[in-house]
Formats: structure tokens, sequence, C-alpha cells
């Protein structure tokens, strides 16, 4: 077993969703149990059809990380379309169990796990499901969920080559199918009925087919969770260890931030002073190779897996930038400050306007806004946009502690759970608030957090929201790790509400000036922001210029 690192045991994160390396938002959650026939015989509009189709073949090529992108986006244009609700929870399962065998952490966890330490695995995790979940959980549909996954296992490259390389995929089917079969009818209505029911399930594909108890019970244990909402899920030993990473603002890696694009990792963004900017690495730019291997022959999550690795060691990555131009180079691993003050500049010197973007909101965020502020105070700032587009959130109460410095009192967000401990209520101080006249910039991709924040200026009048409504993700995780081994689970415990009882999922908060825009600003080398580039900072800077001049 890994030597276990010291975690808190619990508190509130509102992420939208793991932005570590692959990025990937969340979708309206598909049901806990779905079988999806290989080809649909329903009829569709246009739009609809096309969606399906190219994630078809992003599904055929076995892309799972941009298949999985494609159905979230998907989902969220036309989300009374059953059928990519379907497809989106099939390629998570895909892209699920995938990462999972390209997990070092996991796979240690397989080789060193006997049958009675995953038994208290699952038998914990369902007990802090029982114990913690906004809702009272259906045992039947988490076991169902468990084989989904099992089912999805076995027929993936990995998991066959590593348990069973021998085995007729005739054989695997005919397994399959009666294990559907074993779980699905029958009574499931409590822990112990269900912890019997995958037990028993466990031994069938054990006996049939070779799998080895441990790894047939890993995937029921991540089955389980996945059941529950598309933010709840299971963390290895290095998953969690990078997360409380991320939320302390540091990591060891190469500063930058990546997605899948095909079969290449694009560049979203470069932490300034990190290996990668050091190297010589930039916003779009292409990672086609690593350590001498084309990202052709590797999955997305292999290679960004590549890219990680102790302090210290070394990376070679192949880098090709926007002429088509290749070049290798060789990049020291070391540990990497993310801030979550992207910048803060005076924009409009006339009016005395600052501008501050927010990426996150982590531990250091209250200490890094109130830096931020300070120093355009000294440089004149009149009026503050806070720019949280493109912001998937953070911790719960770094968000608070931001909303708190513009608010002189009242509440800043509500929580409720399915138990009376996880109902709050967090309210401003006026000690130590900002009075300048505020503007916020959000997009549809402000989630979480930044819905915390936005929804506690709009409610209070405190400030303008520009930009377009906010991504709709309205509940808060648990991180818990586990006592029965190193790895832990990210648990929704309960739902957030904008001060005057709004809620948040599937409803975002909205501007009160809509302005519609694909691109987020750019600063230049001097500290300007091509506005005339930018209509929602365009937008933001007449609101701001228009507060000054009234006060």
């Amino acid at each position: 077993m890994r030597i276990r690192k010291s975690h808190p045991r619990w508190f509130p994160l509102v992420f939208s969703g793991l932005f570590l390396l692959l990025l990937g938002g969340g979708a309206p959650y598909a049901g806990a149990q779905v079988r999806v026939p290989v080809e649909q015989a329903s009829s569709f509009d246009e739009e609809s059809a096309g969606l399906l189709r190219k994630g078809r073949q992003l599904e055929r090529d076995r892309r799972w990380s941009e298949a999985m992108a494609h159905y979230e986006d998907a989902a969220r244009r036309l989300p009374e379309r059953r059928e990519i609700l379907d497809r989106l929870t099939l390629t998570r399962a895909h892209y699920d169990v995938a990462r999972r065998y390209n997990d070092a952490s996991f796979q240690h966890a397989i080789e060193t796990l006997s049958l009675q330490d995953a038994n208290d695995v699952y038998s914990e995790i369902i007990l802090k499901i029982h114990t913690h979940y906004v809702q009272a959980p259906n045992w039947h549909d988490l076991v169902r969920r468990g084989t989904f996954m099992l089912e999805v296992a076995l027929t993936e490259p990995l998991f066959l080559q590593r348990h069973l390389p021998k085995v007729p995929a005739s054989t695997i089917n005919t397994a399959r199918q009666a294990l559907r079969s074993r779980t699905d009818n029958g009574s499931i209505r409590s822990r112990q009925d269900a912890k019997d029911t995958v037990n028993q399930a466990v031994s069938f594909v054990h006996e049939q087919l070779g799998v080895p108890k441990t790894a047939a019970m890993l995937e029921y244990t991540c089955g389980a969770i996945s059941a529950l909402d598309e933010y709840s899920t299971f963390l290895s030993g290095d998953q969690l260890d990078e997360l409380f990473s991320q939320i302390e603002g540091n990591f060891v890696g190469l500063g930058v931030e990546l997605k899948p694009d095909s079969r290449v990792l694009q560049i979203v963004n470069v932490i300034n002073g990190s290996p990668a900017d050091k190297g010589g690495l930039r916003k779009g730019e292409r990672i086609v190779g690593v350590d001498g291997r084309s990202t052709d022959e590797l999955s997305p999550e292999k290679a960004a897996d590549m890219l990680k690795g102790n302090e210290g060691s070394s990376v070679t990555v192949d880098v090709r930038d926007a002429q088509g131009t290749d070049r290798t180079v060789q990049l020291l691993r070391e540990r990497v400050d993310v801030p979550s003050v992207d910048d803060a500049r005076i924009v409009d010197a006339d009016y005395g306007v600052g501008y501050l973007r927010l990426s996150s909101f982590q531990k250091t965020t209250s200490r890094d806004v109130d830096a931020a502020l300070w120093k355009l105070h000294r440089m004149g700032m009149k009026s503050l946009i806070v720019d949280v587009r493109g912001n998937p959130g953070g911790l719960l109460t770094a968000a608070v502690d931001v909303a708190d410095k513009f608010l002189v009192s009242g509440t800043i967000v509500r929580t409720k759970g399915r138990n009376a401990n996880e109902d709050f209520d967090y309210k401003a101080h006026s000690v130590g608030t900002w009075r300048m006249p505020l503007v916020v910039l959000i997009d549809g991709d402000s989630a979480s957090a930044s819905e915390i924040f936005a929804g506690a200026i709009r409610d209070h009048s405190r400030g303008k929201l520009v930009g377009t409504r906010s991504y709709g993700k309205g509940s808060v995780q648990g991180i818990f790790p586990l006592s029965s081994t190193s790895a832990g689970i990210r648990l929704t415990t309960a739902k957030f509400f904008s001060p005057n009882g709004q809620p948040i999922s599937q409803r975002g908060v909205q501007p009160d000036v809509v302005v519609q825009s694909v691109a987020k600003p750019d600063l230049d080398a001097g500290g300007a922001i091509a506005s005339d580039d930018d209509p929602v900072l365009r937008a933001g800077l007449q609101q701001a210029r228009s507060q000054v001049s009234q006060q």
C-alpha cells in the first residue's frame, strides 16, 4: 500500500468538474442505468442527428475524452434529447475505465488490495453515501450502475489486456448478459442487500471469466459513486493528491492546462514562470508527442499521464505551433504555484476602472484578491470589473470570502442538504468591505463558486452583471479520503441557493446586461485590453464608466 498523505476529512468544494489536465465540464445526468443499443432507430431533427453522427465517430475511434466533451456540449444545447444523454453516460463510463487503467495508483490498488480490502472500500463508500449524500440513495440503482460499469470494462482493451487476455469475446458477451440478468432482477432495498448482491456478482464473473475479484469489486465501487450524479466520483490516490494540490494552489508538474483535440493535446493555458513557460510553450500550441511516443498512438489520458512525474524529473515534449512547425523541448518538472488572480490592472485611467480576472477559487484566493485590490487602489481605482468568465469554481468558502469583500451585510449563499448538518447560511460582515462601484463579467463557463459570487452581487444589487447566463451548477461536494485505502470520493452533500432563495442548478445566474461573446480578453505586454475584440469587456467598461460618472 502507498503511504497515505495527511488530508482533511471533509470540506465543501464547488467545482464544475476536475480540470487538472484534461478539461471537461458537466451535463445533465442521464439516469442510473442505461442500455444503449449499437444503433438507435429514432428520428431526430437535423441538428441532433448531426451531433450524434459526430459523437458516434468519436466513439468508434475510442476517443472517449473528446466524445464525452462533445456530448456534454450537445446535452447543454439539446437537454431534451434522451439519446444524447444516453450516449454521454456510455462515453463517460468508457472514459472513466480508461482513465483508471492509465492511473498508476489505481493499478497499484488492484495489485495490493485483497478481496477483503476491496469489500471494505465498497462498504465504506456506500456508508458515506448513506450518511452524507444530498438525497436518499436508491440501492438498486447503485448496484445496477456497478454492473453497467463492469460491463463497459469488459469491452475496454486495457481492462481485457490486464485481466482477460485470452478469453474469447463471445464468452465475455455471454457472461455480460447473464450478469445483467442476475443484478437487474431481485429486490435491493438496503446497504446490506447491495453488499450481498455485489459479492454474488463478483463471484459470478470470477467463476465464469476469471476476472480478479478485487478488480470486479472496484468497478462496482466506482459505479456506485457515478450512479449518484455527474459530480460525485471515485478518486484514486493520485487523483486525490492532485485535487488537494489544486485546492492549495500548487502542484508538481509542467504548468500547462490541456484539452484533447484530434489525437493531440491542445495547450489551453500556460502558467507564468512554470517549466512550460520557461521552456517556451505557448497557449494555442499542441503537444504531439511525449518521451518519443506520438500522441497518434496514445490515448489523451495516457499522454497526459506521461506528462506527470516526481519533482526534479524530466520529460521530452514534441510541440507543434500554429504554423505546423514541430520542435522538441525537454522540461524539468517543478512545484508550480497556480495564481487564482490572473491579472489586476487599470484598464481605463481616465475613469479609474480597474480589472481583476479570477481563474479559480482556492485556499489562496482571498489573499490574492486582497493583494490585487490594494494594488489597484494605489493605482487610482474608482470602479472595478471582476471577470469570472471561464472560472469553473473551487472552494465554497473562498467564494464566500471574496463576496464578503464587497458586501456590507446579509446572506451570501445558503446551502441545504439531506440533514441539518449540511444546512448553512453564510453571511457578509461589514469589516473590510470595499465600496467602489462593481461590474462582474460572466459566461456559460462561470460555474459553482463563480455563481455563488455572481449571485450574491446580483441579489444585493451591489453591481452589474454583464455577459451571458452562467453554467448552472448549484451543488456542493465534499471530499472524503477513505480510511480503508489511499483513495477518496467526491460526493454531493448539499444544494446551494442565492441570497434571494433562487436555486442555481440548471438555472444559472442571469446577467443584467446580456452580451454574447466567444472569446476571453487578451492583455498585451503594455497591459492594455483589446476591448474592441471583446464585446463583453467593452460593455463592462461602459457600465463601469457610467457608475463613476454618477458618483
